[in-house]
């Protein structure tokens, strides 16, 4: 399957198929869980009288609208979502949306294990790297042993794709 540019896209942000199911679960556990926790949380607080002065019922409305707005934030998000499939050409030799490889820092002596993903997947912490950011876009399509600079708020900063990881 031909990968396409984010900016050839018409509608939806670029997930990976892992975003997809990671969104999907989210979902789950706040229609599911979450919503019966806020039911008996609102019973509750009901419970304590009088509604007009009753601050936790007003606490516990307000969290429940809150829950609802992430509900359908999260809906929208993956209503319009464009999976996009990883390069699985076994062997293939640069760092495209999907993959995962070992990123040099040149000069810097640390080595990162990163995973191209869409921008709302990121998540430095646990290796998943926006193929929106700068150096992300700088990355990507780069070829196993090539360096590239970036432009970050930390000033100039040169990559090399040292493997790509099967």
């Amino acid at each position: 399957m031909e990968e396409q540019a984010p900016e050839a896209r018409q509608s939806g942000e670029a997930i990976t198929k892992e975003g997809i199911e990671a969104l999907e679960a989210e979902i789950k556990e706040l229609e599911g869980p979450a919503r019966d926790q806020m039911a008996e949380r609102i019973k509750a607080a009901r419970e304590l009288g009088d509604l007009k002065e009753n601050a936790e019922y007003h606490i516990a409305k307000d969290d429940q609208a809150h829950l609802e707005t992430k509900i359908k934030r999260l809906r929208e998000r993956l209503r319009t979502a464009v999976v996009v499939e990883a390069d699985e050409t076994p062997g293939g030799d640069s760092f495209a949306f999907g993959k995962t490889a070992e990123i040099e820092e040149v000069g810097g002596g640390k080595t990162h294990t990163w995973t191209l993903v869409g921008s709302t997947e990121a998540d430095m912490a646990a290796g998943k790297l926006s193929a929106e950011s700068p150096v992300g876009k700088a990355l990507r399509g780069a070829e196993v042993g090539e360096t590239v600079e970036v432009a970050t708020p930390g000033g100039q900063r040169a990559y090399r794709v040292s493997k790509i990881v099967d």
